[in-house]
């Protein structure tokens, strides 16, 4: 809950100059690596109780999964953190554009699932957070400014927080 309104106020941030656009996503980047990585950590460590008391019955092959995505969401905490010091704007724009598909399929995946299987209320939340952070990248990427190179680019004048 915390998270989505974190991402939420960010989502309806006005940016005025490049600057902000850049304080902007390094935050979007900070904020999406925490949800990653907590998400990630969790999911690898779920005990089987767990899975057994969300789903009803226990399955292996649908635990591992859920343990391999995981690992993803560890990974793409990691680059997300990281990707913060880097200063090449094509880059920061593909990583963009990417992550707002990357959630977005995932919002598709999770609605699709809702519907065609028994409904579940954590889809849900799955569905709304996932919305949120891609909807966080696509403003930033496709509105206003978000093709020009230079607002992913600029020098930073603090150093990025570790």
């Amino acid at each position: 809950l915390f998270s989505l309104l974190l991402l939420s106020s960010c989502y309806r941030t006005i940016m005025t100059n490049h600057i902000n656009h850049r304080r902007y996503l390094d935050f979007l980047f900070l904020a999406d690596a925490a949800v990653s990585l907590v998400f990630g950590v969790l999911a690898i460590l779920t005990p089987h109780g767990a899975i057994r008391s969300l789903v009803g019955e226990y399955n292996h092959n649908a635990h591992e999964l859920f343990r391999l995505y995981g690992c993803l969401r560890v990974a793409v905490g990691w680059i997300t953190f990281n990707v913060r010091s880097v200063d090449d704007g094509r880059f920061r724009k593909n990583i963009c554009e990417a992550l707002f598909f990357c959630y977005m399929l995932q919002a598709l995946a999770v609605l699709r699932a809702q519907f065609t299987d028994k409904a579940n209320p954590i889809n849900w939340i799955a569905i709304i957070v996932l919305t949120v952070i891609g909807g966080a990248y696509g403003q930033f990427r496709f509105g206003a400014g978000g093709d020009m190179i230079k607002v992913y680019e600029l020098p930073q004048n603090n150093k990025v927080m570790r």
